[in-house]
Formats: structure tokens, C-alpha cells, sequence
């Protein structure tokens, strides 16, 4: 068994949630991943919802112990509540690595599919399709799927295509976006895990890259999203 805490523990100690809650969890443990407290505003909207709404489940959720809320400081993750959403987190990122290497999926189906699913499977489940799949530790999109314990796999050092020089050359290992139609986009154009990239130029808006025997373009907002690891 990966990890060094009984899975039974986690499902003994976290209270009951609603879908709602628990995804508030999931998005607030996202969005504070560079280690800042998260805006009630920026919640809204990852969320798509009103701000008003934002601040009523950020009380329910504090008065549960899940989250610390202080008025104009934002909101951040109880150890409690950051368990959950490792928990949710992990669920989601197997189902979506499942999805595709189990089922065909391409990886701009699949998560939708993993936001239905990752609320309703068993630890028992969680735990078979992770042994199935030989404990994966990077999903579809290349990232970190937690650990059964909840931890996380150590950062790698990895740098965004806009921060690239012109004239480098590496391997696309991760993709930040989870919308289809970015992820659809990037299918079309031939840029998935795995894939060698040549930085051709770089300008304000845009940054064209050798893919094959393809020059292609990717405007600014998609190139900030995807990673790439250095060829050696």
C-alpha cells in the first residue's frame, strides 16, 4: 500500500459535505497553492458564482473547522479542510487518468466527467483503480495526482513556455488548463505530453513553436499554461 496513513482514517474523520462544499474545498486549495490567502472574489470566480454566495459557504464552512475567513484578508485551508480537498483532488486526478488510459478518453473529455465522479467513489475504489493503474503520480494533464497518504509528489522544476528562449528545445510535460476548448486546441495542433517543442519566437501576443515538421502558433494566454522540461 502507498503512503504511511490507513486510508480508513480519512473516511472516519471528515464530516459529511455536500458536492458544493466539497468543490469549494477542491478550488480553495488551488488557488492558495502559491501560498497566499485566498480572495473571496477570486473564489467567485474559479466557482462561477456570486460573490455573495462565496461568502455564504465560506461561513458554513468555518463554522465546520474546514476554513479560517477573516473579513478583507480572504479565506485559507484548515489542515482539516486541506485534507479533504487532497482527498477530492485525488479522486478527480485518478478518475481523469483512468478515464484515459482505461477508457479512450482524449484529455479534453475527461474533466467534466471526473467533477461528476470524484464525490460519489469509495476509498475502496479510489484505491483499486490506483493499484489497476500502477499508482500513477502525474494525470493526463501532467499534474500532481496526490499520494495515497494525501502528500503531494516534490515540485519539479519546470518553467512555462512563455518564460522559454528562442531557440530552446523541450519535452511538453504539463498543461494548466482544464477547459476543453483550450485542451481541444492544443490536440489540434499537435502539442500533448510527450511532444518536443522548439521556442521559434516569442512577441506581445503570441509565440510560435516547431512541433514536427509544423510551425504553430499559441497566443500568449495558452503558452502561459503549458510547461516544458528541458531536453539533455
Amino acid at each position: 500500500m502507498n503512503g504511511s496513513k490507513n486510508p480508513m482514517v480519512r473516511e472516519a474523520a471528515r464530516p459529511e459535505l455536500s458536492e458544493a462544499q466539497e468543490d469549494y474545498l477542491k478550488q480553495i486549495f488551488l488557488l492558495e497553492e502559491d501560498g497566499s490567502r485566498v480572495a473571496t472574489q477570486a473564489l467567485a470566480g474559479r466557482l462561477g458564482v456570486r460573490p455573495a454566495s462565496v461568502t455564504e459557504m465560506v461561513g458554513r464552512l468555518a463554522h465546520l473547522g474546514l476554513v479560517e475567513h477573516a473579513r478583507y484578508q480572504g479565506v485559507s485551508l484548515t489542515p482539516i479542510g486541506r485534507r479533504i480537498a487532497l482527498e477530492m483532488l485525488r479522486h478527480h486526478r485518478l478518475l481523469e487518468t483512468y478515464l484515459v488510459r482505461e477508457l479512450g478518453y482524449d484529455w479534453d473529455e475527461v474533466h467534466d466527467e471526473a467533477e461528476r465522479l470524484e464525490h460519489v467513489i469509495s476509498e475502496r475504489f479510489e484505491r483499486r483503480i490506483a493499484e489497476a493503474m500502477g499508482h500513477p503520480t502525474r494525470d493526463p494533464h501532467g499534474d500532481p495526482i496526490p499520494a495515497e497518504d494525501l502528500s503531494m509528489p516534490s515540485e519539479d522544476q519546470w518553467v512555462s513556455l512563455m518564460e522559454m528562449p528562442v531557440g530552446f528545445t523541450g519535452i511538453l510535460v504539463r498543461v494548466g488548463v482544464q477547459d476543453s476548448e483550450s485542451l481541444n486546441t492544443l490536440r489540434r495542433l499537435g502539442l500533448g505530453l510527450g511532444t518536443e517543442v522548439e521556442v521559434v519566437a516569442v512577441d506581445a501576443s503570441s509565440v510560435r513553436v516547431q512541433v514536427g515538421a509544423e510551425r504553430v502558433m499559441l497566443p500568449v494566454s495558452l503558452a502561459e499554461e503549458v510547461w516544458l522540461e528541458g531536453n539533455e
